[in-house]
């Protein structure tokens, strides 16, 4: 993985765990990741006509990720609605690469090296280090523990699939565009299917366009580098926004992370370190 690869992602790992702090945040979780939705497709939407199509080759591969995409979103408002975000996050974020790492040498003939999943192993034994010290703490949670970890199978499929359509869509702006716009309609369609009726006032709105902007730059970039670089440490690569994370929560709702947590995230960052030398 190149240095130019390698800190794109890690830019796109800081901007992840920013808009899912502005999820966690809000009253009416259901809404702002609603608004999140829709603030990404708006902004794609005014985007795409500047580019050309993804090549047709990818586009089942594209409607696939949007369902899943879309149960991802769901699923996001449900786990912070029942969990705190130290528990929640970690466990979404963290066994998604061990999942992609397994099933992406079946479906690329990716084999990673020791090295790589050594780093892959650090990575994700940090996290797993993080959500069971929240999880100890928070022993009763086993309804958001059950969606984070429903969520985890999600991401690591939309991850597969979306690796597999950007590399034949000739376009990786343009698929991730694309998605974004598809996502945002189909995540409102099952939300009010499912009987939601989320509240949707102006700033709510607003802050989910700033988090429209911060998902679809997050995960294009994600996606761009999965046409430059192995999926799975890519994707190993993503979840050093729990660590950041971590710095924003404490910011941001004056969290105090002892020193089981503090540990827990210097693993991953030596695993990001590990990913890099690998």
């Amino acid at each position: 993985m190149s240095f130019g690869v390698f800190a794109a992602v890690l830019a796109a790992a800081f901007v992840h765990a920013g808009w899912n702090v502005l999820v966690k945040g809000a009253a009416d979780k259901l809404a702002m990741t609603i608004s999140v939705a829709i603030g990404a497709g708006l902004i794609a939407a005014a985007l795409l006509p500047f580019l050309p199509l993804p090549a047709p080759a990818s586009w089942p591969f594209l409607g696939v990720s949007v369902l899943l995409q879309s149960v991802y979103y769901l699923l996001i408002a449900r786990a912070y609605r029942i969990a705190d975000m130290s528990l929640a996050y970690p466990l979404m974020r963290g066994a998604a690469p061990v999942v992609v790492a397994l099933f992406g040498a079946a479906v690329f003939g990716e084999v990673l090296a020791g090295g790589q999943w050594l780093a892959v192993g650090l990575i994700s034994a940090g996290v797993v280090a993080l959500a069971l010290g929240a999880f100890r703490r928070q022993p009763l949670a086993i309804a958001g523990v059950t969606a984070a970890l429903c969520n985890a199978m999600v991401i690591a499929a939309y991850t597969l699939v979306d690796a597999s359509g950007v590399r034949l869509s000739g376009s990786p702006v343009a698929y991730a565009l694309l998605l974004a716009v598809l996502t945002g309609v189909v995540t409102v369609v099952l939300a009010l299917a499912g009987g939601a009726r989320p509240r949707l006032g102006a700033r709510t709105l607003g802050l989910g366009l700033a988090g429209g902007a911060a998902t679809t730059l997050s995960y294009g970039v994600a996606l761009w580098a999965m046409t430059r670089a192995p999926v799975a440490p890519v994707a190993a690569l993503r979840e050093t926004s729990i660590v950041f994370a971590l710095a924003l929560s404490r910011l941001v709702f004056g969290e105090k992370p002892g020193r089981p947590r503090i540990a827990a995230a210097l693993l991953v960052v030596a695993g990001v370190i590990a990913l890099r030398l690998a």
